[in-house]
């Protein structure tokens, strides 16, 4: 039976929307120099078997080739992590795939899926669709699926049908829930023909289709089967229910590539995965490799490539009336490789000078000699490119697979419950987002809050088991509901106190949650003025209490936002101040608890829900592959290293709004700019790792310390004598995982025990201005994929991404760093007016500075190059690593 297509073509009032012919007559019109034909022209009938041969015939092609290896040995992880690590699939679900092409890379995707059903079923439980542009290759190559050998894998397993229209088509007939209404599959199952569906903008919700097919040419669907409209969503993207299947998407062959790079990251973004609801993306990727392989890849010797490029001029003159009106002895074919703009560019090139004239109409087109036609452009992908793109998008690695050569990946990503914004971006997430500053490390706008609150009630609120609340991860810390009731009380008695407004909290909650941050919280010898907390259960608030108060305070914080905007209240310093200082405390009390938590891995802690689950196996796996870098460290020095930013409070009432708005803000301890000499030193690429770590406590035999992070096997458990690491683990917010998978990670320990290990293996920890240089010249960033604002909720291994010198890029794996540092007064320093005890209580000569960020801090502290943090050298608990220093 030839397999079942669906026609998603987008209609208005019933008349097919091409937007294809208006693309080349406007194209066609432009000046000499501009003239452009739209890169769709390349894909009819004739030109998706071209673009065939190119893939088995152009050997300069790697982008095929190096895309199908991946999936070769590979899609049994892909489509693993796909579903979570699980080996069996829990119920219906559906696979699209976006340009489907000959589907021969397709197919070792549909048999790992297949895999994924353990025995046949009357209605399969997967339903692969593939979309793509002519209706006859799609059935030609669907057809061809069914009647080979992987055809016969999939009966009873994988459906296989089409989608026949464009991108646009398909996504908003997926996005407007056309795929999860049980009639069109029903119907499609039973050998119907395609649907044809309107979705004219001009009518109702309740018109459109497929929402509710009512203008559907095959018939009416009970509107019992129809998808819920969400209640809420961040990204009102669709009306697909959060309890529908999975969606799984796949856009391979770097078909991204042929978007601009804005329009590119604006269909990511629209496309319809629900954050946290198991739906995944399989993005394939071309890297930004050398410009002569690039080059011959478009334009290889056979001339497979010019061809492909030339039908496409025969298919705009189809699309004109007549296919011969363009001479092929007329056009040639040129191509090139922009290196700063990663831009592939093919161009169709005017031999001579020339007019054509489209038949119906006589209208003419005249060409100059060597006037160059663009007609496809594709971009590549350096890492920034690709982690800022992701971001921009609002989606998360999950993880990536790459070729043998490292020059195409495979990235399979999905929507999290929260992404926070890129850095060197505006950071307006939503239309009813409230900016109040041009500066990264200015006042946080409305969408910056809201993304901070989504962190937060994914900690507090699906991490902690309720019986968690009134436990106490780490002795001398609190029990976990202070902290829930710490922020918003924080919050709400900055904006009383320094805005002159009535309290939002009850009086009790400011009695309990009104502590600070106490210097000796690891020495009960030591005692500092703070509220007296409850020792009874019965005497803290209720949750549910504490929620409410949270509630409003959220309200009221927005409220001032919303009288900034429409100018009711007065945008001063202060106020900027305030709204700073409240957003970053919250962002630290985050990482703050979450390492408290993370001594409870394996003891009740839950996962952090809308975050798919790590695929342990092939990130190991791709971790063991990664190439050490040649050297093991770099040579800096002497130089002169500038600290700290000027940020003087005491000047706050000299700023006018304009400077408000353009200002960066920081901490007390961050101002004022100093100068350090720093002189020649050698230091390690990477930060100490679990694995030397535990390699020296091997070599003293036990008698050095655990660090806390660690988890020794239980007498329990079994030995496995072909362990190397004898059943150690290590713990993540994810659960604790075995020492195998850790092993490359950054150990976490304190000042005391790497300092130690540092001086044991000839070196020392690096000083502050030493590590803030090495930080200066090599580390990549947010947007250049470090590994902060929870791009995972664990360590990762350093990369070191790039050429040699200054070409070379750092991502320390997610742990901030000590230095030899201590953190004291320095010369110019001046308490906070508004939180004077937040860093002068800490110049104790016991703590140390510590540089950076975790995967748990935000980016805009861990971008911000004047932050400094710092802990007692003896304490073990919070995610800091050490790099090695050696003295040249």
């Amino acid at each position: 039976m030839p397999a079942e297509i669906l026609d998603v073509h987008l209609h208005d009032d019933g008349v097919v929307v091409d937007d294809v012919h208006r693309q080349v007559l406007d194209g066609l019109t432009k000046p000499a120099g501009q003239k452009q034909l739209p890169t769709m022209l390349l894909y009819d009938e004739r030109g998706l078997r071209l673009y065939d041969t190119i893939t088995t015939d152009a050997k300069e092609y790697y982008l095929f080739g190096a895309e199908e290896e991946i999936l070769k040995g590979h899609s049994d992880e892909i489509v693993r992590a796909m579903h979570g690590g699980r080996d069996a699939v829990d119920g219906d679900e559906v696979v699209l795939e976006l340009g489907a092409g000959a589907l021969r890379k397709t197919s070792h995707i549909l048999s790992s899926l297949a895999r994924l059903v353990p025995e046949q079923h009357a209605m399969p439980p997967i339903t692969y669709y593939a979309l793509d542009l002519e209706q006859n290759e799609l059935q030609r190559t669907l057809d061809g699926i069914a009647s080979c050998d992987v055809g016969t894998a999939l009966e009873g397993r994988v459906a296989t049908k089409g989608m026949w229209g464009t991108y646009d088509g398909g996504v908003k007939f997926v996005q407007s829930g056309g795929l999860l209404v049980r009639g069109v599959a029903d119907r499609l199952s039973t050998g119907s023909p395609p649907v044809s569906c309107s979705t004219s903008t001009s009518r109702s919700p309740s018109q459109d289709c497929p929402r509710s097919l009512s203008s559907c040419s095959s018939g009416t669907t009970d509107e019992s089967s129809m998808p819920a409209t969400p209640q809420s969503t961040n990204l009102e993207l669709s009306g697909i229910p959060a309890d529908s299947p999975p969606l799984h998407l796949l856009f391979l062959g770097s078909s991204l590539g042929n978007f601009d790079r804005a329009s590119g990251a604006a269909f990511l973004k629209a496309l319809p995965l629900r954050q946290g609801a198991g739906d995944t993306l399989l993005l394939g990727m071309d890297h930004d490799n050398d410009k002569t392989r690039v080059e011959e890849a478009y334009n290889d010797s056979e001339g497979h490539t010019k061809r492909f490029i030339m039908n496409g001029l025969h298919h705009a003159g189809r699309l004109l009336g007549d296919e011969a009106m363009f001479d092929d002895s007329k056009w040639d074919y040129v191509n090139r490789y922009n290196v700063d703009e990663r831009r592939h560019e093919a161009f169709l090139v005017s031999k001579v000078a020339q007019t054509v004239y489209e038949p119906e109409t006589q209208k003419e087109y005249s060409f100059l000699p060597n006037e160059k036609v663009k007609i496809e452009e594709s971009f590549k992908f350096s890492e920034a490119d690709a982690y800022s793109l992701f971001t921009y998008a609002g989606l998360r690695p999950i993880h990536r697979w790459t070729d043998s050569a490292r020059q195409y990946s495979l990235w399979l990503l999905e929507r999290p419950a929260f992404v926070f914004p890129l850095l060197k971006t505006p950071s307006a997430a939503a239309e009813d987002d409230i900016v109040l500053s041009t500066n990264p490390s200015g006042i946080p706008s409305l969408s910056d809050w809201r993304t901070m609150w989504s962190c937060w009630d994914t900690i507090t609120l699906t991490m902690i088991p309720e019986e968690m609340l009134l436990t106490k991860p780490i002795d001398l810390r609190h029990v976990c509901l202070f902290y829930l009731g710490h922020i918003p009380t924080f919050l709400d008695i900055f904006l009383s106190r320094y805005l002159q407004e009535p309290h939002t909290e009850p009086e009790s909650f400011k009695t309990i949650f009104e502590r600070g941050i106490d210097p000796d919280v690891d020495d009960p010898t030591q005692c500092h003025d703070h509220s007296e907390v409850p020792e009874r259960p019965e005497d803290w608030p209720s949750l549910g209490q504490i929620l409410e108060f949270e509630k409003n305070v959220r309200q009221r914080l927005i409220s001032i936002y919303e009288g900034v905007a429409a100018r009711r209240i007065p945008l001063t310093t202060r106020l900027a101040r305030v709204l700073t200082i409240t957003y970053e405390h919250e962002a630290m009390h985050a990482e703050t608890l979450l390492y408290m938590l993370l001594m409870k891995a394996g003891e009740g802690l839950r996962s952090p829900k809308g975050f798919a689950s790590p695929p342990w196996d092939a990130m190991a796996k791709a971790w063991d592959a990664t190439p050490e870098p040649e050297t093991k460290t770099v040579t800096l020095g002497p130089a002169e290293v500038k600290l700290g930013h000027e940020d003087d409070e005491a000047l706050d009432a000299e700023v006018g709004e304009a400077e408000v708005r353009r200002r960066e803000f920081g901490w007390d301890n961050e101002h004022p700019v100093r100068t350090e000499e720093v002189g020649k030193f050698r230091m390690s690429w990477r930060p100490i790792s679990n694995g030397e770590f535990y390699a020296y406590w091997r070599e003293r035999q036990g008698t050095v310390p655990l660090p806390p992070s660690w988890m020794p096997p239980t007498k329990d458990e079994a030995y496995d004598a072909g362990d190397p690491y004898s059943g150690m683990r290590v713990r993540t917010l994810h659960g604790p995982v075995h020492m195998k998978y850790a092993h490359h990670w950054p150990v976490m320990a304190s000042y005391d025990m790497l300092s130690t290990y540092a001086v044991v293996r000839g070196g020392r920890l690096p000083t502050e201005p030493e590590l803030r240089m090495f930080y200066d010249k090599f580390e990549c960033g947010y947007e250049g994929g470090a590994n902060v604002g929870f791009r995972h909720w664990h360590p990762v291994p350093p990369r070191v991404v790039g050429g040699e010198g200054e070409a070379m890029k750092v991502a320390n794996g997610g742990v901030w760093e000590w230095t030899s540092t201590v953190f004291e007064r320095v010369e110019g320093f001046k308490p906070s007016v508004l939180y004077p005890g937040y860093s002068q209580d800490f110049f104790d000569g016991r703590h140390n500075v510590v540089l950076g960020g975790s995967y748990a801090t935000i980016p805009r502290l861990a971008g911000r190059r004047s932050l400094c943090n710092w802990y007692q050298r003896n304490y073990q608990y919070p995610w800091v690593g050490a790099r090695i220093v050696y003295d040249a």
